[in-house]
């Protein structure tokens, strides 16, 4: 067997023993024809392999440096992490024993500041002292009055009355602190002169307080809400307008008279004696003849007084505007809702009167005509001596007379009240020369009623295709549903009967029944308890139950018939509808109407005598 044989029975070699060195050297020399390599010095086996085991150490050390190093970066990182970490403590630590070194500052409210200036001989003559002369600032500090100098840090300009700086060691101004808008909450009285406001405080007294620099003296008005600081007394900030002003002032709205139905006469009385004084001034004064100053609308509920009220508003503020073209005259209405203005504390209601009449008064000295609204009056200005846990109206009553009977005149402002019980007023506020005129919003009647269903039924609604096509037009169609709905409303039928009320005319005094003593009954009916409101009500239930009998339409037609049965006959409003709302609106409510809707129905009625009881009909 020759040696290559050998080798190749042998396999790959194995260079790490001594059989694979001893075979290794005949392989090679085979290969290269000899031991060494070409240009070099001979290489022996064992000579190379040596080099081959070195290798294998260089390798082995490589990699176990490679781990030491590996090890020493995570180490230093820990290390980086705790160096920061320890500096992060040493610089709390060393602010923290800063604090403790140094002294604390004491804080002062600025009453004056003195720019400095350079003296001069004639000043030095006059014997003047540099505390006079150089910068300094006039401060209290722990109710004590210190005149003190400032750092040249602190820039002079920025520095007004009433900001907090604070004070070094040595009782110098180092730092400048905003004003602080806190304090107790006073009211404008009077603004004396550019550095002095006269204020009434909550116990009562008045005070004279310095204004803050922070504070615009030009923008205070008397009755606004101001911050007063008790320490310096001197007003710091202005507290928002109270809840009262911000709920009752608002600019004009938009409701017109042509959008209040039934109420012709009314509206035709109001406005001669609200618009005709205004539009033509110079006649009346002719004719010694002063404006009303008031107006009571009174009447059951749900019939058009505050629409009255708004329109009144609305058209004053037209009027205006086509007196002065160009102008910025604009209308307000204050709408006083007269609970909103109940409050627990005495003395509260009557301020909140006095800022509403001042908000007027500020907007009709601008040339603004300005309705003053309050909605039911009688929770605010009832008969004096009626109370029983409390007679609060004693002094909101005379508040309210003040103001319309006061010294500073009412030009250019309309005071409207607006209630459901007249009875309940305190008669000085009903008096002429306060509420001079007094008008009665009464339910409509049939007619009434009709006009009323005209401004809610238009003829921009979807209507029933079958009935526009019986009339003739959309006009007669609605003219037709409106009738055929007020006909229902106002039938005097036993199946329209709404309550029996037994009433006792005996005490009257000319009365047939006066000596039997004679109980008499009366039917009261669906129409005698009809209103604005009611018929409004009636519209919205007849539309409902229309879009109702639409959308079931459609449901049932499927996407494909929907085109059919938007235009289809039976779709849309129809005298149907319009019937059954009227029977569903009375209907739904089961218990009977108030005594005070009965009391008047039967006034409107002509029946006169004391209100025994009140039976559903049989």
């Amino acid at each position: 067997m020759s040696t290559h044989e050998s080798a190749d029975q042998a396999g790959t070699p194995q260079y790490g023993t001594a059989h694979s060195a001893a075979s290794a050297a005949p392989h090679y020399s085979a290969a290269f024809g000899s031991t060494s390599l070409p240009g070099s010095q001979p290489v022996s086996v064992q000579e190379y392999d040596a080099v081959l085991r070195r290798l294998s150490a260089a390798e082995a050390t490589r990699d176990n440096m490679s781990r030491q190093i590996r090890g020493a970066g995570e180490k230093n990182r820990k290390l980086v992490e705790a160096i920061t970490s320890m500096r992060y403590q040493v610089e709390r630590l060393r602010a923290s024993l800063s604090q403790n070194v140094m002294p604390p500052l004491n804080s002062a409210i600025v009453l004056a500041v003195h720019e400095g200036q350079t003296m001069t001989y004639e000043q030095v003559a006059d014997d003047k002292t540099p505390a006079e002369i150089d910068t300094y600032l006039d401060v209290q500090v722990s109710g004590r009055m210190m005149r003190i100098p400032v750092s040249p840090l602190i820039d002079l300009s920025t520095l007004t009355p009433g900001m907090t700086v604070l004070l070094n060691d040595k009782t110098e101004a180092v730092l400048a602190l905003d004003t602080e808008p806190f304090g107790d909450v006073v009211t404008v009285r009077e603004v004396l002169d550019e550095q002095r406001v006269l204020v009434d405080t909550s116990s009562g007294a008045q005070q004279v307080a310095r204004v803050a620099g922070s504070l615009d003296i030009e923008q205070l008005r008397t009755g606004d809400a101001v911050t007063l600081d008790t320490r310096t007394r001197m007003l710091t900030s202005q507290v928002p307008a109270s809840r009262s002003q911000e709920l009752v002032l608002e600019e004009i709205p938009d409701v017109t008279y042509e959008q209040i139905g039934g109420l012709g006469a009314q509206i035709e009385q109001i406005r001669d004696a609200v618009e005709l004084p205004y539009l033509h001034p110079e006649i009346f004064e002719r004719y010694h003849l002063a404006p009303p100053k008031g107006i009571l609308l009174y009447g059951p509920p749900g019939n058009g007084k505050t629409m009255i009220a708004k329109a009144v508003a609305n058209s004053l503020a037209a009027r205006a505007a086509a007196l002065n073209p160009g102008s910025a005259t604009r209308g307000y209405f204050l709408n006083i809702k007269g609970p909103e203005l109940l409050d627990k504390f005495v003395g509260e209601t009557e301020r909140q009167i006095r800022d509403i009449f001042v908000a007027a008064r500020e907007k009709a000295e601008a040339g603004h005509p300005v309705v003053v609204f309050f909605d039911e009056m009688e929770s605010l200005f009832r008969m004096r001596g009626s109370g029983r846990s409390s007679d609060i109206e004693t002094t909101i009553v005379p508040q309210l007379l003040a103001e319309i009977d006061g010294v500073e005149s009412l030009q250019n402002v309309i005071v409207i009240g607006a209630t459901n019980r007249e009875d309940l007023i305190d008669a000085a506020v009903m008096r002429p020369g306060r509420l001079d005129l007094k008008i009665r919003i009464n339910r409509p009647d049939a007619a009434g009623a009709a006009e009323i269903f005209g401004l809610y039924l238009t003829e921009d609604l979807p209507l029933d295709a079958a009935e526009v096509a019986a009339a003739g037009s959309v006009r007669a169609a609605l003219t037709s549903m409106i009738a055929a709905a007020t006909g229902q409303l106002y039938a005097r039928t036993p199946s329209t009967a709404y309550a029996v009320a037994t009433v006792d005319s005996s005490m009257i005094v000319g009365s047939s029944n006066a000596a039997t003593g004679h109980l008499s009954t009366h039917t009261l009916y669906r129409g005698d308890f009809a209103s604005g409101a009611v018929i409004r009500n009636i519209v919205d239930r007849a539309k409902k139950a229309a879009i109702k009998e639409q959308l079931q339409a459609l449901t049932a037609a499927g996407a494909s018939g929907a085109a059919e049965v938007n235009g289809a006959a039976g779709v849309g409003i129809g005298t149907r509808h319009l019937l059954e709302a009227v029977r569903a609106e009375f209907e739904d409510q089961v218990d009977l109407p108030p005594l005070p809707d009965i009391e008047d129905a039967l006034t409107v009625a002509g029946v006169r005598g004391r209100l025994v009881s009140v039976e559903p009909p049989r």
